[in-house]
């Protein structure tokens, strides 16, 4: 499946459940292990279950399975790998602490590659 595709479903399922404050950061250049990373917030670990719950759905409907899920049990920081997307859905407080969006700036990668 094309990236944008696989990106548009994956929005989509957020946005059905209601995601807050949803980001998508384009890795590419940074990593190698996907392309771009998709962050959101629920309100509740019960929303942050079913948020990731939802993505794993809509894309086992268009033929797409997850590598991998983690972090369901406590849903505090729920990972769905998508081989080209990775998923993170979690608490705002759990999100503010481990700020993914500013480790994965492409300011800090520069400033690591030196």
């Amino acid at each position: 499946m094309q990236l944008e595709n696989l990106r548009k479903i994956v929005i989509d399922a957020l946005e059905d459940l209601k995601a807050q404050d949803l980001q998508v950061l384009d890795v590419r250049d940074i990593a190698s292990f996907t392309d771009l990373m998709v962050v959101a917030s629920g309100t509740s670990t019960r929303q942050v279950k079913a948020l990731a719950d939802r993505v794993v759905e809509k894309c086992a409907a268009a033929g797409v399975r997850p590598l991998g899920v983690e972090g369901e049990r406590e849903a505090e920081w729920v990972l769905v790998d998508l081989a080209d997307i990775v998923v993170h859905v979690m608490l705002p407080q759990t999100r503010d602490f481990y700020n993914l969006e500013k480790l994965w700036s492409v300011d800090v990668a520069k400033a690591l590659r030196g």
